[in-house]
């Protein structure tokens, strides 16, 4: 764990309306929220947490979310700042298969990969209101299938190298990394907790809690599958960041994002 080291690649923003970001709360108009992935330097390896959106998906069907994305904000530009490449990383763990969190994928045939048990299943056959959600489907051969969508498959995206080892409950992925369940956003979302040696630990609600303000207020976003599961799991995400003394970090508040380190910096 003494070569724990947090990066937060920077995967561009989007746009939703307000009462989406904060769910029959508001206020209403556009928001512009940012996106990014998280790697994580550890001795047992390197993992990456998400991988962000695919600019041409979100033009081709969610053009309305406004993306803007740079080259070196795409996972490959991303991880080049750092001087590695999609080969570099080892274990690819998705939160879950939201197109923002799931685009990138395809460049990791070689990885290992893990989620929720639940969630492939779900990308498969969605519920009617998630479908846009669930709507980029690079990242599995199988979902690809299932849903009529192969022509989104990247060439040499076979069900062998897209295929997710499923997991349960909250896990210890490496010593000081636990990925801890907190479903109701999606149906087998994971948030992060990280210990380090020589800081406090660092509890990534990823989208368990968007903002700041959602998790003050419980406020969870209108994109969910279960609201109360959803609260459940934003007072889970608060204990255990108390219990632990944590940092807690967000995944889509832009002005808390303003004072993240990304790029070349880290956390470590």
């Amino acid at each position: 764990m003494s070569d724990t080291k947090v990066y937060l690649l920077d995967g561009g923003s989007l746009v939703l309306d307000g009462y989406h970001v904060f769910w029959n709360r508001g206020p209403g108009g556009e928001v512009r929220f940012p996106v990014y992935s998280i790697l994580i330097e550890h001795a047992e390896g390197r993992f990456l947490i998400d991988t962000g959106y695919d600019y041409d998906h979100v033009m081709k069907v969610l053009p309305f979310e406004k993306p803007i994305q740079e080259k070196h904000q795409t996972i490959p530009g991303a991880l080049a700042l750092l001087g590695l490449e999609p080969k570099d990383i080892d274990v690819v763990v998705n939160s879950h298969f939201h197109f923002d969190h799931c685009g990138g994928n395809k460049y990791f045939p070689h990885a290992k990969k893990i989620c929720h048990r639940t969630e492939v299943p779900q990308a498969c056959n969605p519920q009617p209101f998630e479908h846009l959600g669930y709507s980029d489907l690079s990242f599995s051969a199988e979902a690809a299938e299932a849903r009529g969508a192969t022509a989104q498959l990247l060439e040499g995206t076979t069900r062998a190298n897209s295929t997710f080892e499923g997991i349960d409950g909250d896990v210890e992925l490496a010593r000081g990394v636990k990925l801890i369940s907190t479903p109701g956003h999606s149906i087998g979302h994971y948030s992060l907790l990280v210990e380090f040696p020589k800081r406090k630990p660092i509890m990534f609600t990823i989208d368990a809690a968007y903002t700041q303000k959602s998790l003050e207020t419980l406020c969870q976003a209108a994109f969910h599958i279960d609201p109360v599961a959803g609260v459940n799991s934003m007072r889970k995400v608060k204990k255990l960041a108390e219990d632990y003394g944590a940092e807690l970090m967000y995944s889509h508040d832009m002005e808390n994002f303003k004072t993240y380190r990304t790029g070349t910096q880290f956390y470590g």
